[in-house]
């Protein structure tokens, strides 16, 4: 899902990884894995909020995808079932379910049965859905600016990236627009172009990764605001 190969990354993939990763061949698997890598985050983050201690929070996060990964596939995913986050979030809900009824059998005395991840039941006692939601959100801003990186790097440009990631990322900068200006050997008015345009690159970024788990214009829309909304609470 790297989005740094040049002009045509950005170009939106209408759910094509979702897709891919349904399946047993080595090409769904390799899918599910660059999946599983990209959102190991907002997972990890959602059963951190548990109140569970970083440790075996990753030791959960790694259990619930290596599960995936062996088997769970995503054929509940589909886009007139909803988002894939959603298809995650609810899988992750019902994994923390499995793993309260494991520990009540062993206090129990009791044998472990198997229960297969299935995202349309959830369990109760679960951290709220805007901790998953924010960390998402903030994944693929992460991942927005790396493309953008790749892109500029790529494009010989590395230099004015890293001088004018702040203007895009917000981050506070001792460094001002004519400073900026002078250290690139640019205009300030080119200084302000060149900041235009990598904001208008770093959206598109962030749509494309959109657009790798929804589909149709309309819900891509509706997928951005709602992120952005949920970034500003």
């Amino acid at each position: 899902m790297t989005s740094a190969n040049g002009p045509s990354s950005f170009q939106a993939t209408r759910w094509t990884l979702v897709r891919r990763a349904q399946g047993e061949s080595a090409e769904s698997r390799a899918a599910l894995s660059e999946l599983c890598a990209a959102y190991y985050q907002p997972v990890f983050a959602f059963l951190r909020a548990t109140r569970r201690g970083e440790d075996e929070a990753r030791e959960l996060t790694q259990e619930f995808f290596a599960r995936l990964l062996a088997g769970a596939n995503v054929s509940g995913a589909e886009p007139t079932r909803g988002k894939f986050r959603s298809f995650l979030l609810g899988a992750v809900k019902h994994f923390l379910g499995d793993v309260r009824d494991r520990r009540d059998a062993v206090k129990r005395g009791g044998g472990v049965e198997h229960v297969p991840l299935d995202p349309e039941e959830e369990p109760e006692s679960i951290p709220d859905d805007t901790q998953f939601d924010r960390e998402w959100a903030m994944t693929l801003l992460a991942r927005g600016i790396e493309a953008v990186e790749g892109e500029l790097r790529e494009a010989g440009k590395a230099e004015t990236f890293t001088v004018l990631k702040p203007w895009l990322t917000g981050e506070s900068t001792a460094l001002s627009m004519p400073d900026a200006a002078k250290r690139l050997g640019m205009s300030e008015g080119a200084v302000k172009v060149a900041i235009h345009r990598l904001r208008q690159r770093f959206r598109a970024a962030v749509r494309s990764e959109i657009a790798q788990t929804v589909e149709g214009e309309e819900v891509i829309a509706s997928e951005m605001s709602y992120l952005v909304a949920v970034l500003t609470r």
